[in-house]
């Protein structure tokens, strides 16, 4: 159970460093260059999602990046990617929440999911000797 909390906590500070790495390029594309948010929003996710890879194989899970769990691991994203987009699009569009704000919120809706999923991912194949 240590563990585990353990690494929850560092996937919580990769999520911190991840969602600036997504922050900075979304507000380049979206308010910068004046492109729509919803392709800011996914070209934004593109980039987060392979460095977000790297720091969590590294650094929260400690295991070594294989070619075979980058290409799970979208399936990880899939549930962060799905809510995000769905929040951002409602809270935009329905209730009229400044684009700029929306993709902060949204991180929050699917981190525990995320967790649970990449860590299943990127443990899978990793046994101790």
């Amino acid at each position: 159970m240590k563990r585990t909390s353990q690494e929850f906590i560092r996937f919580v500070i990769i999520g911190g460093i991840n969602t600036f790495n997504y922050y900075f390029v979304y507000l380049l594309l979206h308010k910068i260059l004046g492109w729509l948010y919803m392709p800011s929003h996914v070209i934004a996710f593109f980039v987060s999602f392979v460095v977000s890879f790297f720091l969590n194989s590294y650094f929260t899970f400690k295991v070594k990046p294989t070619l075979a769990k980058f290409l799970k691991f979208p399936l990880s994203q899939a549930v962060n990617f799905a809510a995000s987009s769905l929040f951002m699009y409602v809270f935009i569009e329905y209730f009229g929440i400044n684009s700029m704000i929306t993709p902060i919120l949204a991180v929050f809706v699917a981190l525990p999911a995320t967790f649970i999923v990449t860590s299943k991912i990127l443990k899978k194949e990793s046994v101790s000797a």
